[in-house]
């Protein structure tokens, strides 16, 4: 397979169905999802709605894998044992709360392959936000001509003021300046949470998420400190329009006390 989705999930049977119902009508050929579960109960993925969405992924040729991972050791962890069961040229991770727009795998893997980078993104965009326009949290915006160069994206740099793009419903009025162009336009981040396409190699090249081990059960931003690290060796860019809409259920990760990049280097 030339892209493996991995779902890292947690007690969300219902975002879950939404996340692979969105994946069953991609038009991307060549692609198998991993779904890791790490549910107190029932795994998310034994409700009915996410069953016959994954029976729809099988009867379409896309191979799917169930497991759970337990006990809970963060989510770093979590990644980093996804990670651990792809042999793909690329790898999405993709949150449980996603719905992915039937050309999103497409564009973004027609993007990584041009571009050459270590990493491309689709922004989650939140709908109930569309009507609130946020014009200064825009205007970090800016595209990459040619391939994304490495770059060191660090807290308080001018490059990690661009994190407000992806704010509220800002993907979507984003997208709305490239929907003329006949393709996808990239664009420079700080990171994208929700929905990234690496290429496999080059996070593996970088250590992947085996910086778990240096971190608390409890954290957030290991995804930011991931994409931090392949930016800084092979680059990493935005995908316009974004294909990725946020379901803005509550996070499970209630406690945000500690971030990944506060605790290990970048």
């Amino acid at each position: 397979m030339r892209v493996d989705v991995l779902i890292p999930t947690c007690e969300r049977p219902a975002e879950l169905a939404v996340t692979l119902s969105g994946l069953a009508a991609q038009d991307f050929p060549d692609f198998a999802v991993h779904v890791a579960d790490q549910s107190d109960g029932d795994a998310s993925y034994d409700s009915p709605p996410a069953q016959a969405m994954v029976r729809v992924l099988r009867h379409h040729g896309h191979p799917v894998e169930l497991s759970r991972n337990l006990p809970r050791r963060g989510l770093a962890q979590q990644r980093n044992y996804l990670l651990d069961q792809s042999k793909a040229d690329f790898v999405l991770f993709l949150d449980d709360d996603v719905w992915l727009d039937p050309g999103a795998i497409t564009r973004l893997h027609s993007a990584i392959t041009e571009l050459g980078c270590g990493m491309v993104g689709n922004a989650v965009t939140g709908l109930s936000y569309l009507d609130d326009r946020r014009p200064d949290e825009l205007e970090p915006y800016e595209e990459w001509e040619g391939s994304p160069e490495p770059e060191q994206i660090t807290p308080g740099t001018r490059e990690w003021q661009r994190w407000t793009l992806h704010n509220a419903a800002n993907p979507t009025h984003l997208s709305e300046l490239v929907w003329h162009r006949p393709k996808w336009t990239a664009y420079k981040v700080a990171w994208v949470g929700g929905c990234a396409m690496f290429d496999r190699e080059a996070l593996v090249n970088v250590g992947g998420f085996e910086f778990w081990q240096q971190l608390p059960a409890e954290h957030c931003g290991e995804d930011v400190l991931a994409q931090m690290k392949v930016a800084a060796k092979y680059g990493a860019a935005g995908i316009l329009p974004t294909g990725a809409v946020h379901l803005e259920s509550p996070t499970t990760v209630v406690n945000r006390d500690t971030e990944a990049y506060d605790v290990v280097p970048p």
